[in-house]
């Protein structure tokens, strides 16, 4: 033995690294499962760790300004200078291609709105609520004004950590918006003090019966025990994998989410395409009548949009019966998500303007659209994009991954592999730990702010008050050069419905706005 680690003790460092190299080869050329190492042995291995590292070195060394997806760097830059209070003004003019089609102009007026002394917005610049009320027309028990255009849109604990969901609850209480729970169920993460809208679709977590259906009993008794939830929406499809259910790989189910959910540690939770509780439109309108009536709050959906024929379908039952759901939660296309089949989150559904364009209109025909609230959700985080919303007939926004940016995501795009650098789309411990929520929760709250801030002087530049006096004609589309140029109310054929608005102060006033 002595001999044997003598021996081994002469060996230079140099030579130890050729042993490791040597064994390396040899393992290369006896597998079968990799044709690059088999056929490179050592050198093969070079190419999938460039491989793995593509993303990042496109990202900071190869992309320009305005070239990445889903969100360039001049778009991310922003959102992350928003949330840390930091400049966030660009310098010698934009690098846009303010030529290129679809690219979009906003009319401003020759006289700006002007601000009194005593207005809303001379004492908090960000102030800036939703125009309607959720509930109002359908006479709910408890009805909801959202004290912010702008909130957290549909993401669950269990897609994102812990401290990502904790960070986002505190910063909707500092920002007076709403955190949208998403489908995972109300964890004690969502419960910081932030309004909360309890979102659920087919798995139905947080109120799911023991066949694995939807308990009114669970639904009633968690509205009760936690009076900060202010509305609930049922989710029928969501942008990035409409007609596909959820997805959450086993590697993200923690103890804890298991018993929030219902589900079993370490295994995928595939949520199935259908719903239980209703399996046509009447029973859609009964089953959101009856939530309503139990917890006596606004029941909306969501949904993406493709075909209008089951739409049509709900919106003659509306105008028929006056009963349905209080608001429209619209997802594009374009949306997010934890993980989704490419052929869905690529192929499947319209993007956010198409999608809304199409509903808005259907709705607009059948003389609905003011009794309803709209929400849009589809990459609207910005106010120039949340203008052009305004202008088409949103009256709230929901954003999900720029919410995620203000926090600290990267887009590294490996949310799906329970990997995130930034430890906001992961279960591990350690890299959770880089997140601290009292730090993010201010930063989420800074970047709603200033997107509010910001927003509002958009709005005061094309001579209105508020975001919902926005009309067709007020934003501009490139078609082709100026003389195809159009006006959205000729893009898309129609005209927004004017919202009822009589001024900043009545909104302030309100009984039911949110954020107290």
């Amino acid at each position: 033995m002595d001999a044997v680690l003598n021996f081994l003790g002469n060996i230079s460092w140099w030579m130890w690294i050729l042993i490791v190299l040597l064994l390396i080869a040899i393992r290369d050329v006896f597998q079968r499962k990799h044709t690059i190492s088999h056929n490179f042995p050592i050198v093969g291995h070079i190419r999938y760790m460039f491989e793995s590292i593509g993303p990042e070195i496109r990202q900071y060394f190869v992309a320009n300004n305005r070239e990445e997806l889903p969100f360039n760097r001049i778009e991310r830059g922003w959102i992350y200078a928003s949330a840390k209070k930091q400049n966030n003004y660009e310098g010698f003019g934009t690098d846009r291609d303010i030529y290129k089609h679809h690219h979009m102009f906003i009319n401003n007026a020759m006289m700006p709105y002007k601000v009194a002394e005593n207005h809303p917005n001379a004492e908090d610049k960000s102030f800036l609520p939703c125009a309607k009320v959720m509930g109002e027309f359908n006479k709910r028990k408890r009805p909801y004004r959202p004290a912010s255009i702008i909130n957290v849109s549909a993401m669950s604990f269990g897609s994102l950590s812990a401290k990502a969901v904790e960070s986002m609850n505190k910063g909707v209480k500092l920002a007076h918006a709403y955190h949208n729970t998403g489908e995972g169920g109300l964890s004690p993460h969502h419960s910081h003090g932030g309004d909360v809208v309890f979102h659920f679709g087919t798995g139905y977590f947080g109120v799911r019966a023991e066949d694995g259906g939807f308990s009114m009993e669970k639904m009633v008794k968690l509205v009760n025990e936690n009076p900060f939830i202010r509305a609930i929406e049922v989710k029928l499809s969501q942008g990035a994998k409409p007609g596909k259910g959820g997805v959450l790989p086993g590697k993200k189910i923690t103890p804890e989410i298991a018993k929030i959910r219902g589900v079993e540690v370490g295994k995928d939770v595939l949520s199935p395409p259908n719903h239980k509780a209703f399996s046509n439109v009447p029973e859609l309108v009964d089953f959101v009548e009856a939530i309503a009536e139990a917890t006596g709050l606004p029941v909306g959906i969501k949904a993406a949009i493709g075909k209008l024929g089951q739409w049509e379908e709900l919106a003659d039952i509306m105008k028929t019966t006056g009963k349905g759901p209080d608001f429209i939660t619209v997802d594009g296309g374009e949306g997010g998500t934890g993980a989704a089949p490419p052929s869905f989150a690529d192929h499947v559904s319209l993007p956010w303007v198409y999608g809304f364009a199409d509903l808005y209109k259907l709705f607009q025909d059948k003389g609905l659209s003011e009794r309803i609230v709209f929400v849009g959700s589809g990459k609207l985080g910005f106010p120039a994009k949340a203008a052009m919303a305004f202008a088409m007939g949103v009256d709230c926004i929901n954003v999900a991954r720029e919410a995620m940016m203000s926090i600290g995501c990267i887009q590294a795009q490996v949310c799906h592999t329970n990997r995130c650098p930034a430890g906001v789309a992961t279960q591990s411990k350690w890299l959770q730990n880089g997140i601290d929520p009292t730090l993010k929760s201010v930063r989420l709250a800074q970047y709603f702010k200033t997107f509010r801030k910001e927003f509002i002087e958009i709005t005061h530049a094309a001579g209105y008050e508020h975001p919902c006096q926005f009309n067709m004609k007020d934003v501009v589309m490139n078609v082709d050069d100026h003389h195809l140029s159009k006006n959205l109310d000729i893009a898309y054929d129609y005209q927004k419905t004017p919202v009822p608005f009589d001024g900043m102060k009545s909104l302030q006033e309100c009984e039911y706005l949110g954020g107290k």
